[in-house]
């Protein structure tokens, strides 16, 4: 943890020192999503964000793939999907969206949106109806980050 410009900044809470870390505690990350998620819903009115996590696990409770994310005012943002190597290229990421999108529809999500760096899989997300919305050049370097997202259609009744 270091302090910076001690006593040279104080702020109307009190605050002295900024402080400047690598590895936040996840309290300090709690404090500052709901700092911002109500601040988000002071002005949408909208208070319905949830996280949405999805895992697949051994019988010991070792995970071997997942999806974590999160849902707010009709959107779906997907955060995380990994699979481990070993299991990749058996379907698991197809039933891992599928249930997400699911999951995204009975919340009342009319959007799924994410990030896949190129070397990751975008053409993945595309095969399964996401479409890029932008890629940003060099992120990281001699790769891109693409933005893609998918329009959720109302399921047809049964």
């Amino acid at each position: 943890m270091t302090g910076l410009g001690e006593n040279d900044d104080e702020s109307a809470n009190g605050a002295t020192y900024l402080v400047v870390l690598s590895e936040p505690t996840p309290e300090d990350i709690v404090a500052l999503e709901d700092g911002l998620y109500g601040f988000n819903v002071a002005a949408t009115g909208v208070d319905d964000g949830r996280y949405l996590s999805i895992f697949l696990k051994r019988n010991d409770g070792t995970i071997y793939a997942g999806l974590h994310g999160h849902s707010w005012a009709g959107v779906c943002e997907i955060k995380t999907l990994w699979i481990a190597e070993s299991e990749r290229g058996k379907g698991l990421g197809s039933r891992l969206l599928a249930a997400a999108e699911k999951e995204a529809r009975l919340r009342g999500c009319h959007v799924i949106h994410l990030a896949s760096f190129t070397f990751q899989a975008p053409d993945f997300y595309e095969k399964h109806g996401f479409q890029r919305l932008v890629q940003l050049e060099d992120f990281p370097r001699g790769h891109a980050n693409v933005l893609l997202a998918k329009t959720l259609m109302p399921e047809a009744p049964v």
